[in-house]
């Protein structure tokens, strides 16, 4: 087995499409249906069903891809472990970051960090934080700056950095803007929009409803807080917004005795070797 067609291996049962995985690996599509057909005539296996457009994993497929993975990340691993020994901060750093902290938090980290560190080649992909979750426990990334999930299991290591209060939000001119006294029943009766079902934050927020035996009326969802926050703003439902993105357009609404806040940090990978280009980005964010 090559590593080049395991690579289109994992690339198209990540995707679901030969064309998807295509893209990913910045190949034709006839590049990676060959690397497959190499890959199956070496092991004398089909790997995957093709129904029309649709494809699946076979069960030698569904055998080979947990594989797939230990193989390249042992690989990935080994060639950390031999730069490291030059103890230059060097190399390729992949880095996994949510939209938000990417926007709000990195820019002078990852500022301070290419000026101090100019032989580094950072890989930066924007990810909903539970899909950057994925990527580190795949090896896809070497490390994820955050939304921390609120219970995190080994083999993945939580490293929390910042506090993020969350505060209830609607327009100026909302009904509930209008009010002296609001209560968590007062705001499940007006339309809301959250962050989608999956995130870490709608399950913060939606815990909090449950606890008093609510259910909001969410009646939109997106993953982007800067889309949410546009949505607030005119006037159309409330939302939960983290306090750093409270401006003019959103009035701060005050409920006594409740306070939401989430964890942002940094996740890696314990079984895996760090480059010393992640040893040292996570000193930067405050590692200990």
């Amino acid at each position: 087995m090559d590593l080049a067609s395991l690579n289109a291996f994992i690339a198209i049962a990540e995707m679901g499409s030969f064309s998807l995985a295509a893209d990913r690996l910045h190949l034709t599509q006839p590049a990676v249906s060959k690397r497959l057909a190499t890959l199956e005539t070496q092991l004398n296996v089909r790997l995957f069903d093709r129904l029309g457009r649709e494809i699946g994993l076979t069960e030698a497929g569904r055998a080979l891809l947990p594989r797939a993975y230990q193989i390249l990340n042992v690989l990935d691993d080994t060639r950390r472990a031999l730069t490291n020994l030059n103890g230059n901060v060097s190399g390729r750093l992949s880095l996994a970051t949510s939209h938000h902290i990417g926007l709000h938090r990195l820019p002078p980290l990852l500022r301070t960090f290419t000026r101090r560190y100019p032989d580094v080649n950072l890989d930066i992909r924007f990810l909903d934080s539970e899909i950057a979750y994925e990527d580190v426990l795949h090896g896809r990334a070497e490390l994820a700056v955050i939304t921390l999930a609120p219970q995190t299991a080994a083999p993945v290591r939580a490293v929390n950095v910042w506090d993020d209060p969350l505060d209830f939000v609607v327009a100026p001119e909302h009904p509930l803007a209008q009010k002296s006294e609001i209560s968590l029943a007062d705001i499940a009766g007006y339309p809301a929009v959250f962050p989608g079902g999956n995130t870490f934050t709608h399950h913060i927020a939606h815990r909090l409803f449950e606890r008093e035996g609510l259910t909001p009326n969410i009646t939109m969802s997106t993953n982007y807080m800067e889309t949410i926050k546009m949505m607030v703003s005119i006037g159309i439902a409330w939302s939960v917004l983290p306090r750093t993105m409270l401006d003019e357009q959103v009035v701060r609404l005050s409920l006594p005795g409740i306070q939401l806040s989430r964890q942002l940090g940094y996740i890696t990978h314990t079984e895996r070797t760090l480059s010393n280009a992640a040893k040292a980005f996570m000193a930067l964010l405050g590692a200990d």
